[in-house]
């Protein structure tokens, strides 16, 4: 037997509409709660995967910079070397000098090569320095990232862990979510998925509850009450905005017809 042509969205009617939007947010709503039961894990575990991130490259950074610190320490000390050696060379010189003024050259020079010594030295003391701080701030910041590795760890598995008893169900709903989403009139489908994004516990869509809106409880006049139950026309709360139907297209019962039950 040939399957049934799917309708055109444009071809439903307003009635067909508007149950199918209630039944997109039923699926909807259900989707939400699993969010909830998740709450604010995989925030946090987010936070603590850039914690972690940015803890690792500032320790890789740190570590750079203890390395060209103490390039810089082993680059003075070569210069030390060199001026040491050429105090040596013009102290030499000097016992061989033919005059006053050559000694004097001689000595200004030893004295700049001195200080050149002197200023090497300071350097590598600032740079040793400098390498120790680095260091115990590495320590530290290794000790702040296996701490939170391991809170990160934890967060991880209770996260994997709801999301292993909810994963399937909601895989499920947001199957049957999307093939609802094509039966209806892309039109209609983002005015609705906008009002529900604006709307404080995500309804789009809300049935009459006691002559008052679903969703803000604001009194609906008689005659609009009416049009909701003739299903002819989309109908909007005038004050939150949301989309209105009547409780019987939502499969709910109301008090009058409870009562008439009951009698």
């Amino acid at each position: 037997m040939a399957k049934e042509a799917k309708k055109d969205p444009n071809e439903l009617s307003v009635e067909e509409k508007l149950k199918a939007l209630y039944q997109l947010q039923t699926m909807l709503s259900e989707i939400d709660k699993i969010k909830t039961l998740r709450g604010e894990l995989p925030l946090e575990v987010q936070d603590l995967e850039d914690e972690v991130t940015g803890l690792s490259t500032r320790i890789e950074k740190i570590k750079a910079e203890i390395e060209e610190l103490k390039s810089n320490v082993a680059s003075k000390k070569i210069e030390i070397e060199t001026a040491k050696a050429s105090i040596e060379k013009y102290k030499s010189q000097q016992d061989n000098v033919r005059n006053n003024r050559e000694y004097d050259v001689l000595t200004k020079e030893i004295e700049f090569q001195s200080l050149e010594v002197e200023l090497c030295e300071k350097r590598i003391r600032e740079y040793t320095a400098g390498i120790k701080s680095k260091e115990e701030e590495i320590v530290k910041s290794e000790q702040l990232l296996e701490e939170r590795k391991k809170d990160l760890e934890v967060k991880k598995n209770e996260l994997d862990e709801i999301i292993s008893e909810t994963k399937q169900e909601e895989e499920k709903l947001r199957e049957k979510a999307k093939n609802l989403e094509a039966t209806i009139e892309p039109r209609l489908l983002q005015a609705f998925k906008r009002i529900r994004k604006n709307s404080r516990n995500g309804l789009g869509i809300t049935y009459v509850q006691r002559d008052a809106c679903g969703g803000c409880f604001n009194k609906i006049p008689p005659q609009k009450q009416l049009d909701i139950r003739m299903r002819k026309k989309i109908i909007v709360c005038e004050y939150c905005g949301r989309i209105m139907i009547d409780p019987e297209l939502a499969g709910v019962e109301t008090e009058k017809h409870l009562e008439t039950k009951m009698k």
